[in-house]
């Protein structure tokens, strides 16, 4: 039940039938998976984009991973996405003079941006403006929530603060305010220079870290077409004013993450799960792509089978219509990075054979700018409604297929092209196959030919199955469909 692209082989013949999975899998990955053998039984698995965790490792070691998940995939004739993660501006306290301490309920604690080495009292910043950001009342929280500070006073360098939920507090670990407010740039000096990387390891998707507005994500495409990349922007909703701001940073992207840790101590865990549908929603209703991420599996880390509430989280993000689910810490340092694919996948695809199987009937009240686009929306609709066994895109840029993947529908979309980059770049989008189709051709009917009889030939389509084709002319020219044709696999009598 592999999603993404297949190869010739025997196996994938008679499999291809079978291949029904939408939502796709993101992997992160980690010291887990680093080697050769990992990382093709994690391609074997089903995996579909893998993640490059810029927060960590060298530029070097990210540029040999993406090498190697390349190499592998040329091996296993098929396409993996690469999204290189940037790290964003991480607001972390400094090191305890003992590694760490632990702090009861009623205490006084400073966090303060002069001090070099922390004790049992106070400890440094990394973020030296965070005194700036905070003033009596404010609630800190740092590891993820599980230390809760309230703010006292600020005193120059100097924050004074009263433990409301104590703990073990350890080195670096991360801070955010309650309800979001903090000014930290969403594009570091480091990540400036990541996007350098990004573009030399040819990152097909690049997600920035706490944007809080369009603006942010325009600036990190202005950086990212001036060190002369042209990859998919993707932008992570993790704080309170990405929520405020989400149209405009939408309509800046063309992709969103709803990363669920960040976001969550900042707007409480309780009003997740709802943002994280109305974000989903909102992304299909604007042609964008949308990730599920963070803590999906994360019992996986350490035990080869997930919770039964994992399950259900993964279940839900599916029938919501993400594009993907990601795995972030199973994969990258966990014990069974291979299980934990296998176990997003079968879980997928129990949920999808829950989904409507209709077409959802969105944009129906939308008029249509673009000819691509109209042929998209009638492609969808008439697969439905005509039992079509799979629609064949033979397409430059992806665009096509994107647009009928935003629609609900269980046919099997195949974006048919010549291009390396476009087939990694549709590993992302639910219900879409990249197939490598090369040809001299410049006729239309060739062409439509070929599609059809490479689909038979790979066994995705049988004899006498209707299937359905959209192509551009002038041939070749990107964001040119234009014209959609319905064809009985094998000459038979046309419909």
């Amino acid at each position: 039940m592999r999603p993404s692209g297949f190869s010739a082989s025997s196996s994938n013949l008679r499999s291809a039938q079978k291949m029904i999975r939408r939502t796709k899998i993101v992997a992160t990955l980690g010291p887990s998976c680093s080697d050769p053998k990992t990382l093709d039984r994690m391609m074997e698995a089903g995996v579909d984009v893998v993640r490059l965790n810029f927060s960590h490792g060298v530029a070097q070691d990210h540029i040999d991973r993406a090498e190697l998940v390349r190499s592998l995939a040329r091996t296993r004739g098929r396409a993996v996405g690469v999204l290189v993660d940037l790290q964003g501006p991480k607001i972390r306290i400094g090191k305890f003079k003992d590694g760490k301490i632990t702090l009861a309920k009623g205490d006084t604690f400073v966090l303060d941006a002069a001090c070099p080495l922390g004790d049992q009292n106070r400890v440094g910043l990394d973020y030296k403006d965070l005194p700036n950001d905070v003033s009596r009342g404010v609630t800190l929280l740092l590891d993820d929530g599980r230390i809760e500070f309230w703010v006292e006073e600020v005193k120059g360098t100097e924050i004074i603060c009263t433990v409301v939920q104590g703990g073990v507090l350890s080195n670096n670990k991360g801070i955010n305010r309650k309800g979001g407010g903090l000014s930290a740039s969403a594009l570091t000096e480091k990540d400036i220079e990541d996007i350098k990387t990004a573009v030399a390891l040819k990152a097909d998707y690049l997600a920035v870290s706490f944007p809080r507005s369009g603006a942010d994500m325009h600036q990190a495409r202005e950086l990212l077409r001036a060190a002369g990349g042209k990859c998919q922007l993707i932008a992570k909703i993790e704080r309170t004013e990405a929520i405020e701001n989400l149209e405009e940073i939408l309509e800046a992207s063309d992709a969103i993450m709803v990363a669920r840790g960040d976001l969550g101590v900042e707007v409480g865990d309780a009003a997740v799960p709802g943002l994280q549908k109305r974000m989903i929603r909102m992304a299909l209703e604007r042609n964008k792509v949308v990730i599920t991420a963070t803590q999906m599996m994360e019992s996986m880390i350490s035990s080869p089978i997930p919770t039964r509430a994992e399950v259900s989280d993964v279940a839900n993000a599916v029938l919501d219509g993400t594009d993907a689910v990601m795995l972030s810490a199973e994969t990258a340092a966990g014990q069974f990075p291979v299980e934990a694919i296998q176990a997003m996948d079968r879980v997928c695809l129990e949920a999808e054979k829950e989904a409507d199987n209709v077409f959802s009937g969105a944009r129906l009240d939308h008029s249509f700018l673009r000819p691509d686009e109209a042929i998209a929306m009638s492609a969808v609709f008439t697969s439905v409604h005509l039992n079509i066994k799979a629609i064949a895109s033979l397409t430059e840029s992806g665009n096509t297929c994107l647009w009928m993947s935003r629609l609900s529908t269980r046919v099997p979309i195949y974006a048919l092209t010549p291009q390396v980059e476009t087939r990694r770049k549709v590993t992302l989008f639910r219900g879409v196959y990249p197939i490598n189709l090369k040809t001299a051709s410049k006729e239309r009917d060739a062409l439509l030919a070929e599609a059809e009889e490479e689909l038979r030939r790979r066994g995705a389509v049988r004899d006498g199955d209707l299937i359905l084709l959209t192509i551009g002319e002038p041939i070749g020219q990107s964001g040119g469909t234009n014209t959609m044709k319905i064809v009985r696999v094998g000459g038979a009598k046309k419909p």
